[in-house]
């Protein structure tokens, strides 16, 4: 895991952990946006872009990397903290082995229900892996995780380094990842995001999340895909972000 930086060291920090098959770009609109007010922790995950070579292993090793990243160079907490999909997974994991971690949290479209089919689709992974080189195919793959065309040949380029396993350990953590009972112990207040055009079971997982943390708000965007709020409308992300201090209500659109 490679954590970049942004901002000035003395400004309240906030941690970005990106969706799976992306990479700390992916929130470029994001830091551009509040790296005069904060301070912006933006790890790029094992398997992924410049860590491409480090196989990614389980959603609780990185939160476990995470951690430790924070304990050595922040005191083991921060303002907020912010995921997007497998990012958001390992937000909740993160929360959920620690009370006090943060004063905020943002979780975008966090999958807590088993996804029917992931473990073969995990072992089926060699016969399909080829298709990520294919650039036309990771194009429409694009359009689907709502990345801007600005942004497609970075996550082509990103794509394309990510190994066979890591792709493998991504899909299998994605899918099998369990809500911890201690979520719900968390002293974060916490924002639950999900898209109204979402499959159902991400809806029932941000509902099921809102229930089991107490100092949580659930918005439930209209029309919206999986990951639409951070990539597609950074505009809103970053009003959510800047509110977070005055109430966890997520502004009206």
């Amino acid at each position: 895991m490679r954590f970049h930086l942004f901002g000035k060291a003395d400004h309240p920090p906030i941690v970005l952990l990106h969706g799976g098959g992306l990479s700390w770009w992916s929130w470029q609109p994001i830091v551009d946006g509040l790296q005069d007010q904060y301070r912006l922790i933006v790890p790029t995950l094992d398997g992924h872009d410049d860590d491409g070579d480090t196989t990614f292993r389980s959603i609780a090793d990185s939160a476990a990397q995470c951690l430790a990243y924070l304990d050595a160079n922040y005191g083991g907490s921060v303002y907020a903290i912010a995921g997007l999909s497998i990012g958001a997974q390992i937000v909740v994991e993160m929360l959920a082995r620690r009370q006090k971690l943060a004063r905020y949290a943002i979780i975008e479209s966090a999958l807590v229900y088993p996804l029917a089919g992931s473990g073969l689709m995990a072992a089926l992974t060699p016969l399909f892996y080829g298709l990520i080189q294919n650039k036309r195919i990771a194009r429409k793959q694009a359009q689907v995780l709502q990345i801007p065309d600005s942004l497609f040949e970075r996550y082509y380029a990103s794509s394309v380094r990510m190994t066979c396993q890591s792709l493998a350990n991504i899909t299998r953590s994605n899918g099998h990842f369990p809500l911890p009972a201690s979520i719900s112990e968390t002293q974060a207040n916490v924002l639950i995001v999900v898209g109204g055009a979402e499959l159902g079971i991400m809806k029932r997982s941000a509902s099921r999340l809102h229930e089991a943390i107490p100092s949580s708000t659930l918005r439930v965007f209209p029309g919206w895909k999986h990951g639409a709020a951070s990539l597609a409308h950074p505009d809103i992300y970053l009003q959510m972000v800047r509110t977070l201090r005055d109430s966890p209500v997520i502004p009206k659109i």
